[in-house]
């Protein structure tokens, strides 16, 4: 059983949202290059962004991971394969992956670089892990539909490392099985291009083309699911022995990296300090920051349809009052709030014509007085648009006092320093010397070429040399405590003072750096054997082959001049195939003397394990071509 770590991972598309993860509390942090990521219409970081992100995490004790999960063409290897000696050599700490040829090519060419099987490869069992760990996988991202009792069995059945998602969006289908991006919209999930058709209106109609939900309590957006949560439930997670916590959320702003992170930071603690908790304003942050109402999903249970966010399917705010008086002729509305409501703050009305109208909150108005804030249970004037009607809901899309808390975790002024006290030392007759230390121990030295010698004019004092050593501006340090052992009377040029700073800063670094994360084996060729020659000659023979999922459809396709049956597998005519079914077909395929498979089906729960070990020993005596 493997020693159990609990990692926050969280996602990061834009520098800004590193600086949040990184800032908020995140133990590691996932992003993407400009290629080969699944999420192509983030911002994504180039070559050299990547290795300023790889510097800054590593300084300040974060993992950063790379997403290298779309499936690659046979023309991209050659991009790849330089791509992944880059990711080898700037010291990224794991990439992670879906295709087996990346992996393969990966394994081959950086054998030292750490592999995280994606969730895109939908492994949902135990012997899933199992053979992504002989493949050379340290680490798992399970699939997004599995119970907490599944991932319990996985994780104590395993020594490899579980990562499972904690929050965020979720996907209408299987991890990694949507294909319907790309069969409607012409863009693939799996090339990283995502159109999202999950998220759009539908009706479900029958064979006559009425709408079956006409009337219904039921909203156009009937594929789109709401916002995973796990805040209520993380104990059980950890107690699973889930390794990584993973926060969706590449393509969202900084801000709701910073508020989402932050909140299960402080949960996670809570828990390791042995009384779990969650304020109630962390619980209202995460809400407000971005949500399409809350799901767990099918951690605890099968939710059906309560799982939908059949009503809106991008952020819905939070509810926050009605109208109880409108002065049409001056556009003013008069608001019974239910939560508090604060200047600058955006609005949106439910209307019953229209849908929603939004505004944003310019003055507050309350008992004819101007306010900053106005408090849940008061009532409140503002200025509305047109369309709004008495009794409309009104929700909150921007709250702007919790849009300037998670604004200190990036930026310039968020920068967060790590403490160095510095011993600087000038004898005469020898160099002066700085020595910094970190918060950790470890030290870095520079030295002066000029040799300190008396003062003609002005000698040194500790003020003069605090000066000089303090100028960490462009570094991630701060000073915070000086010695200086230095003979009287005796000077060193103020530039000779900074460049022994600034080789001791670069030491220091580089000591601070191995410290965390040892440097890898640089690598810069890639052996020409292993990436193909882009022309591959084909079979000019074709092969017609049937996949059925009946008897009576096998033997049609036999009739009709299949030469190849694949048989059973993801089974849509009934529940399970009877086992004589099988005997049949193989018969049938015999008969005919043509080739046939076993399909299985492309999910297989934990507890259809033993059912289908059963299953392979029947099979074999059957001798199919393949399975």
């Amino acid at each position: 059983m493997k020693k159990q770590t609990i990692e926050l991972l969280a996602p990061a598309g834009s520098w800004e949202a590193l600086e949040a993860a990184v800032n908020a509390g995140a133990d590691a942090v996932y992003m993407g290059g400009k290629a080969f990521g699944a999420r192509q219409y983030a911002s994504n970081f180039d070559r050299e962004e990547m290795q300023k992100a790889v510097y800054f995490a590593h300084m300040h004790r974060v993992r950063l991971y790379i997403t290298v999960n779309t499936l690659v063409d046979d023309s991209e290897l050659g991009e790849l394969a330089d791509y992944l000696l880059f990711l080898s050599n700037v010291g990224i700490d794991g990439i992670i992956v879906q295709d087996l040829g990346v992996i393969r090519l990966a394994r081959q060419i950086v054998p030292d670089l750490p592999l995280h099987a994606s969730t895109q490869m939908t492994v949902t069992n135990s012997e899933g892990v199992k053979l992504a760990a002989e493949a050379g996988m340290e680490r798992v991202v399970l699939a997004r539909e599995l119970s907490l009792e599944e991932i319990n069995t996985i994780c104590h059945g395993t020594d490899t490392e579980i990562e499972v998602f904690i929050h965020g969006a979720l996907c209408v289908c299987y991890s990694g099985q949507c294909l319907m991006s790309s069969l409607i919209g012409g863009r693939s999930g799996n090339r990283g291009r995502c159109a999202q058709p999950c998220r759009l209106p539908y009706k479900l109609v029958n064979e006559a083309g009425e709408d079956l939900l006409s009337g219904k309590d039921a909203g156009q957006y009937l594929l789109s699911p709401k916002d995973l949560n796990t805040l209520d439930i993380l104990p059980q997670l950890i107690e699973a022995g889930v390794t990584s916590y993973k926060i969706e959320g590449r393509m969202k702003r900084p801000e709701y990296v910073a508020v989402v992170v932050d909140a299960y930071r402080r949960a996670i603690d809570s828990y390791l300090g042995g009384d779990y908790q969650v304020p109630e304003e962390d619980f209202a942050n995460i809400e407000q920051i971005f949500n399409r109402d809350f799901t767990n999903a099918y951690l605890l249970e099968r939710p059906g349809r309560e799982m939908m966010s059949d009503r809106r399917p991008n952020n819905r705010g939070v509810l926050v009052g009605r109208v109880v008086k409108l002065d049409k002729a001056a556009n003013k509305a008069t608001l019974k709030l239910d939560k508090e409501l604060h200047l600058d703050d955006g609005l949106e009305f439910w209307v019953s014509v229209g849908g929603r109208v939004g505004t944003t909150v310019t003055s507050l108005l309350q008992n004819g007085q101007e306010v900053a804030v106005a408090a849940a249970g008061s009532q409140v004037t503002i200025d509305v648009p047109h369309g709004i009607k008495m009794n409309d809901r009104v929700f909150r899309t921007f709250d702007n006092r919790l849009m300037t808390y998670a604004a200190q975790f990036f930026g310039e002024k968020a920068k967060r320093r790590i403490p160095v006290s510095a011993l600087v030392t000038a004898r005469a007759g020898n160099p002066m010397t700085v020595l910094l230390t970190d918060d950790e121990g470890n030290t870095g030295y520079g030295e002066t070429q000029f040799i300190v010698e008396a003062a003609r004019k002005h000698a040194l004092n500790e003020e003069t040399v605090r000066k000089q050593v303090d100028r960490l501006g462009t570094t991630e340090y701060e000073l915070s405590d000086l010695v200086l052992e230095c003979d009287e009377t005796v000077m060193v040029p103020m530039s000779e003072i900074n460049e022994a700073r600034r080789l001791a800063v670069e030491a220091l670094d580089t000591a601070r750096l191995e410290a965390f994360a040892p440097m890898r084996v640089q690598r810069h060729k890639v052996p020409r054997d292993l990436v193909p020659a882009e022309k591959i000659s084909r079979s000019k023979h074709a092969l017609l082959t049937v996949h059925a999922d009946t008897v009576a459809k096998a033997q049609a396709a036999l009739a009709g001049g299949a030469d190849y049956i694949i048989f059973g597998g993801d089974i849509f005519s009934s529940r399970q195939l009877p086992r004589q079914s099988y005997a049949e077909v193989a018969g049938l395929a015999q008969n005919y003397g043509k080739k046939w498979a076993i399909a299985t089906p492309r999910i297989v729960k934990e507890g259809q394990l033993p059912y289908f070990a059963e299953l392979f020993a029947y099979w074999q005596q059957l001798k199919p071509d393949a399975v």
